[in-house]
């Protein structure tokens, strides 16, 4: 039996359209790159707007801002950024080595809005400097964050 050509082309943009579709909306990880990518005053500034959605959230770490607990694990910090700040949790044991207070490291955070500004965060990806701002800092005496001890202050 020969199928029309409009047939097979219908055929192939409905499973297009369903393929596209899944991604969107189903339960697969491509989901995250519709994740929306927001800096922390623009958050803090309109938290009505992304307060059901996922998103991420960037902004400085706010030095002596870090708080660890180990029963249950969790990480709190803030994060600030013209002037406004959000603080986060992070409901987990481990974070990146790079994760160093005291270093003016940009992070990005993601995961959802709390009703009181908060950020519950899932996950944590310090910005680490470039190499040139590494040599930069090292020649103005400061310690690199791969030799500082990661001695937070505990909840």
């Amino acid at each position: 039996m020969k199928f029309p050509s409009w047939l097979k082309l219908s055929l192939a943009f409905g499973v297009l359209l369903a393929g596209v579709g899944f991604l969107l909306f189903g339960g697969s990880g491509a989901s995250d790159a519709f994740v929306y990518s927001k800096l922390v005053h623009e958050v803090v500034d309109k938290p009505s707007a992304f307060a059901t959605r996922e998103l991420r959230v960037e902004g400085e770490l706010k030095e002596g801002s870090i708080r660890f607990r180990e029963q249950p694990c969790e990480w709190r910090f803030v994060l600030h950024k013209k002037g406004k700040e959000m603080p986060v949790t992070f409901p987990q044991c481990v974070v990146p080595d790079t994760f160093r207070d005291g270093m003016g490291i940009s992070v990005t955070v993601q995961g959802k809005l709390q009703g009181n500004g908060s950020f519950l965060a899932n996950q944590v990806v310090p910005r680490c400097p470039s190499k040139y701002e590494m040599q930069q800092k090292q020649k103005a005496g400061e310690t690199m964050p791969h030799s500082m001890p990661n001695s937070p202050r505990t909840l």
